[in-house]
This record gives structure tokens, sequence and C-alpha cells, in this order.
């Protein structure tokens, strides 16, 4: 792969500035893109523009689209690429949350992406137009088609991305605008982390999330990062409406306990 396959070509990574969205966006950008973060806080990271905004917010999410292309040189080009990686965790069964917790999760995880795909879209068709297609990649989870316990509330949001994902995919191919997603396992990230340190024994809390995964350990950002670039990137030009699994064999193996 070309460490400059991406050159000249833009980016907007949502939820940026840490995690699997701050592993996207530095290789993007490694990669040869010009590349901006949305995201809640500024990335530490003087290669990404950042452009301060909450996915909750339809009308923040549409000025930090504008700002960012303005930034990047794409109001006019048209934007590339699309990252939809913004999104929270929930704990609990389906009666251990209240409304609230409900309509938060889903905010978040499933409208923060229907709000920077709308802002987002005239700027990519200006893509197709100067180069031919544009990309966007969403982060689901294996959460959409694995039942996990205690995670009622964002496995149905991440099966609701996962849908719209197919859907997404459908209204824009004739376009020549990819979407698909990418489907990880348990993620070595600060949510995990947090969660982690939460727990009674964090360590034996941790051992078990690697278990569940067959390879025995768990996904990094890093991993996820490369998925999604190759998504995004120039050689996935035939790929649209699929679900990159990036779960340590989690959702298709069935291994016996080590």
């Amino acid at each position: 792969m070309a460490i400059d396959e991406l050159r000249d070509l833009t980016a907007i990574v949502t939820g940026g500035s840490s995690g699997i969205g701050l592993a996207t966006a530095r290789l993007l950008a490694g990669r040869g893109a010009r590349v901006a973060v949305l995201d809640r806080v500024a990335p530490d990271d003087p290669a990404l523009f950042p452009v301060v905004a909450d996915v909750t917010d339809d009308a923040a999410v549409r000025a930090a689209v504008a700002a960012a292309a303005g930034e990047l040189g794409a109001a006019e080009a048209g934007l590339d690429i699309l990252v939809n990686n913004a999104g929270i965790g929930a704990i609990g069964t389906v009666e251990d949350n209240d409304d609230a917790e409900w309509h938060r999760v889903f905010d978040v995880n499933v409208l923060g992406i229907v709000r920077t795909t709308r802002a987002a879209l005239p700027l990519l068709r200006r893509a197709v137009a100067r180069r031919g297609s544009a990309a966007i990649v969403n982060t689901c989870s294996v959460a959409a088609i694995a039942g996990l316990p205690q995670r009622a509330a964002y496995s149905a949001s991440k099966g609701a991305v996962y849908s719209l994902t197919l859907a997404m995919a459908a209204d824009c191919v004739a376009e020549r605008i990819r979407v698909n997603c990418v489907n990880p396992g348990t993620v070595d990230t600060p949510w995990v982390g947090r969660l982690l340190d939460a727990a009674p024994d964090p360590a034996a809390e941790r051992a078990a999330l690697a278990a569940r995964q067959p390879a025995g350990r768990l996904v990094t950002a890093d991993e996820v990062a490369a998925a999604i670039a190759y998504l995004a990137g120039p050689q996935a030009g035939a790929t649209t409406g699929t679900a990159l699994a990036v779960d340590g064999g989690m959702s298709g193996l069935r291994v016996r306990p080590r």
C-alpha cells in the first residue's frame, strides 16, 4: 500500500480527539490526506485541523463541517472522505436505563451520523464531480450482530448504525459515494480503560474481555484505523454496503476454550 495513497485528498473524522478516531485521523494524515477532526475537544496534534462541535447539535455540526471545508480547501473542491466515528458507550440491560439515557445514546451514536453526513453530502458530491468518487465510513460494532451482556442500549444503537450504513450505501451508490462500516470487537480505548478502572477487579475484567475474543486479546485502535483507512481509500473502490469485522474473530469463530 502506497504511503501517500491519500495525497491531495481531504477528510473529516468525527470523535477524533482520542481512541479509534485519533488513530484514524493520524493514519489518514500519515498517508497524505488533509484531515479535520470534529469533536467536543480539540486533538493534541498539529497535523490535524480541529473543529469543536457536539454531534448532537445540528447547527454546530453544520458550522463545523463548513469551517473544516474552508480550512481543508474542500469548500470548492469537495470532501473526499467522511469518517463517522463519534460515539458513546452505555452499560445495562433493557430495564436498567431510563428513557433519557436511551435517547442520549441514540442521539450521539445514530443521529450524530445523520447530522454529520447530512452536512457533508454536498461536499462529498463536489469531490465526486472532481475525481469520480467519495467515501463514508461509519464506526459500528460487533455488538450490532452479536448479543453481549449488559449492553442493551449500546447494542441497539449500533444495530441501527449497521442498518443505516446499508441504507446510506443504497441511496448513495448511484452518486458514486461509497458507504461502509467497521465492526470492532472490544478495543483498548480510553472508554474501555475507564470501564475497567471502575470494575471491582480491573485485571480480571480485562482478562475476561480479552478471553471472549478468539484471538485472546483486545483489539487496538490502530488496527481499527487501518480498516477504516482501507475502506476510505482507492483500493476499496468496488466496496460499498459492507461491514468489515475487526474483532479478533469474535463474530464468526466458535473455538474451544483455551
